[in-house]
């Protein structure tokens, strides 16, 4: 029986309960996050509880509350080990369906976690690329904000599913924009490329790692629109999110990604990103 948060309380996840009038429930107006805790270390602590902030400023709700502390004490009440733990704010509940609510609303708090493997570890060399397939964006225009409102993507990955892909790529307006619930690189004419932040993506705790380590290492890197034609050109593919570490993408469509196998710059990349977050170290 796994242990949850609600509201300033721990207890059993079959006893939590919210109010079917919760903002969240009827409307979305809720933001996340989802916080990797790898061996009692959260991975990019401080990044992802920043992204959170902004979200929450971004929509108006104030929460104070140490949300470090509260990550680990939860996957403490949960046995410890390698857990994702999953942050949910909303607005809260007056008792009544309103697009309107008052500044005297309380939010509703919750955190769950559950067990995941660690990100990326595992030798490069065994490391197989994933199939990743293209469709329409047709989500709202704040994906900056980590909102629940994740029909579309929800919506795009399971399209993914179907066609045998681990992800499914957002095309809008030609460029490609990120993954369902990943951020996108592309290595093209050697340089590392990846779509600049904007409304239109969200902003990813290991994507920003990514560019750090990769500037460290002095290799190049541009973050650049990039094109469908683009994508499909490229030397390399991947994708990157705080639950995979750093993805090759073997396979865009139907269509291989060069000889159909991860990359050079790739495994240099993922080395660095292991060497970082101590997810893998050699035996």
């Amino acid at each position: 029986m796994s242990t949850v948060y609600l509201n300033g309380v721990f207890m059993a996840a079959e006893e939590a309960k919210v109010s079917v009038f919760d903002r969240g429930f009827l409307f979305a107006d809720s933001v996340y996050e989802l916080i990797p805790v790898v061996d009692g270390q959260g991975l990019e602590m401080q990044a992802h509880l920043q992204r959170f902030a902004n979200s929450l400023n971004a929509i108006g709700i104030t929460v104070e509350m140490d949300w470090q502390q509260l990550c680990l004490q939860l996957v403490e009440h949960n046995g410890g080990g390698h857990q994702a733990v999953y942050i949910q704010v909303s607005r809260g509940s007056e008792g009544r369906r309103s697009m309107t609510y008052s500044a005297a609303i309380q939010p509703t708090v919750f955190a769950c976690c559950q067990p995941i493997p660690a990100p990326l570890a595992r030798p490069v060399e065994q490391v197989n690329g994933v199939k990743v397939v293209l469709t329409e964006d047709v989500r709202w225009g704040r994906c900056d904000i980590k909102s629940t409102m994740l029909l579309p993507n929800i919506l795009a990955r399971q399209l993914a599913q179907r066609a045998g892909a681990e992800d499914a790529l957002l095309v809008k307006g030609g460029l490609v924009l990120e993954g369902s619930s990943c951020n996108l690189f592309i290595v093209l004419n050697g340089e590392i490329v990846t779509p600049p932040l904007s409304p239109h993506i969200l902003g990813g705790t290991t994507r920003s790692l990514l560019l750090q380590l990769a500037r460290q290492a002095a290799m190049p890197v541009s973050e650049t629109d990039i094109s469908v034609a683009e994508l499909y050109s490229a030397e390399e593919v991947w994708l990157s999110s705080s639950s995979r570490g750093v993805l090759p993408v073997v396979k865009v469509d139907e269509q291989p990604v060069a000889n159909g196998q991860p990359g050079p710059v790739w495994a240099k990349m993922a080395a660095l990103y292991q060497q970082h977050t101590g997810t893998y170290t050699q035996p």
